[in-house]
This record gives C-alpha cells, structure tokens and sequence, in this order.
C-alpha cells in the first residue's frame, strides 16, 4: 500500500524530541510519528490507559492491606506486651516511687535517643529478624 505523504509543523521542542527518540530507537521520524499518530487515533488506547491503571491501583490496594495487616499485628503485639506487663509487674511501694519515676524518665530518655538513631540508621527489627532467619536456614 503506498503511503500518504503529510506535512505538518511542530513545535522546535517535540521536533528536537522526536529526532532524539527516533535517533534512540533506530528508527525513521516518519515511522515513530506514524506509530504516535496511530496510537492516538486508536480507538482502544484510553481502554489500554484506563487496563493499565486499574493494575496499578490493584497493585497500590494490596500495598494498602498489607499496612494495614501489620499495622494491626503491630498494635496487637504491643497491646499483648502492656497487658503482660501490666499483670505481671507489681506496684511499688511509696518510698521508692520517686525513685522509680526518676529511673524511668532517664531509661525513656535512652530509649528515645536509640530509637531516633535506629530509624535514622534504617535499621529495623523487621530486617534484623529476616537477617537473622536467613542465616540461620543456611547450611553451616
């Protein structure tokens, strides 16, 4: 089938662009604007557009649920912990209770500057474990 010829103007910016991407690809000018131009008149383009956006979405929703499954594991292991805690530590006589308060705040305070450092680090338990299950499964 003989081809139409077509002259059109175009902006210096897609022209330059369209010399680079056909220079990129190896291929004749006329070639990739044909393909662009059948690509834009094909009437299934916005159903191919609208496929590939409901994968990326289904891809973004399992993201979605697997947060927010771990952030339920999450709180149920520290709400497990605290109510461990809770039933198994005894109270304090008075005497000693300022003390205690005292060691507390100084032992949060620690625990606050080790936690700033590990997620500055990037660092997590989550990596530390899986670190730790792999090498364990290797043969010695």
């Amino acid at each position: 089938m003989k081809k139409v010829q077509l002259s059109i103007y175009l902006d210096p910016a897609i022209s330059k662009n369209l010399d680079t991407f056909a220079n990129h690809r190896g291929q004749p000018k006329s070639l990739v604007a044909e393909a662009a131009i059948a690509s834009f008149l094909s009437p299934d383009d916005s159903e191919r557009r609208e496929a590939a956006i409901a994968k990326r979405l289904d891809r973004i929703a399992r993201g979605l649920e697997r947060l927010e499954r771990n952030d339920a594991v999450t709180l149920e292991t520290i709400a497990l912990f605290i109510r461990f805690w809770l039933n198994s530590t005894p109270a304090l006589p008075e005497q000693s209770a300022a003390a205690a308060r005292a060691k507390g705040a100084e032992r949060y305070s620690r625990f606050v500057e080790a936690l700033g450092r590990r997620l500055s680090s990037g660092s997590t338990l989550l990596k530390e474990v899986s670190m730790d299950v792999d090498a364990s499964e290797k043969p010695g």
